[in-house]
């Protein structure tokens, strides 16, 4: 019974503490509010069962969006949604929420031209807050991959946004 009550306690801590990182990435790779909230719920149920093959806490975030990323890849095993682009101006960047300045503009039309082999775990660091380690065990990559991946994506950005500071001489 102690046993039980304390993985409800540990259960209870870890939604509580990423539920909104989880969203915001379910939402960044599906597009659609109504299935990133379902991606959620199954991720949250995935995790409560196997909580107990949680080794290290502290790599619990990273662990619940692999469990995120797998569930979003086993909806495409069951069928083909209908795809609708959506504007990166409604996902969520934390403090560019309602941000309608020029720099936030130009910040999220940046990334949206980023593909989405550097996007992923670029948003994964900014957005959720991860490690190097914790992107590559998401985006199963290595470390040197997923910082190769953060390096270039910042350099892409850097570009995009100050064009100048690639310019020599004048």
């Amino acid at each position: 019974m102690l046993q039980e009550k304390k993985k409800q306690l540990e259960y209870e801590r870890l939604v509580l503490v990423y539920s909104d990182d989880l969203f915001r990435y379910a939402l960044w790779r599906c597009r659609d509010k109504s299935m990133a909230e379902d991606l959620v719920q199954e991720t949250c149920l995935r995790a409560w069962k196997s909580l107990d093959k949680l080794r290290d806490v502290s790599s619990s975030k990273a662990w619940l969006m692999t469990i995120l990323r797998n569930e979003h890849a086993r909806l495409y095993t069951r069928y083909q949604p209908n795809m609708v682009d959506m504007e990166l101006d409604t996902v969520s960047l934390r403090d560019t929420d309602n941000d309608t300045s020029p720099e936030a503009f130009a910040l999220k039309q940046a990334l949206a031209e980023l593909s989405e082999d550097y996007r992923e775990p670029l948003l994964l660091q900014v957005v959720g807050g991860l490690s190097c380690e914790e992107i590559a065990s998401v985006c199963n990559i290595s470390k040197s991959a997923t910082m190769t991946r953060l390096f270039r994506a910042k350099q892409k950005l850097r570009d995009v946004l100050r064009p100048e500071d690639g310019q020599v001489g004048a």
